[in-house]
């Protein structure tokens, strides 16, 4: 089984913890909170809290990039406008 590091960012954040699996689940609104709570609760973070949380989101997005389904980036761009109502950044 092969490792990459984008994995092991994902996993061993220092600046977040994450909740496992995190981004495989099927609420947008559950995946953005688990993400605010994390990012609320570092003390390791260099930015916002909110540009911690979408910035964690996007390193997702982008790093597993064409081996997302149609669906499951669906949920995971839901999350990002789930985060901007979280920390009121419509």
């Amino acid at each position: 089984m092969k490792k990459y590091w984008s994995s092991s960012i994902t996993k061993n954040s220092k600046s977040l913890i994450l909740d496992q699996g995190i981004f495989t689940w099927n609420s947008p609104k559950k995946i953005a909170q688990s993400l605010k709570k994390s990012a609320d609760a570092s003390k390791n973070k260099k930015g916002s809290a909110y540009q911690s949380a979408m910035s964690m989101l996007n390193f997702y997005i982008n790093r597993a990039g064409s081996n997302l389904s149609n669906d499951r980036l669906k949920i995971l761009n839901k999350a990002k406008n789930e985060l901007k109502i979280l920390y009121n950044r419509n």
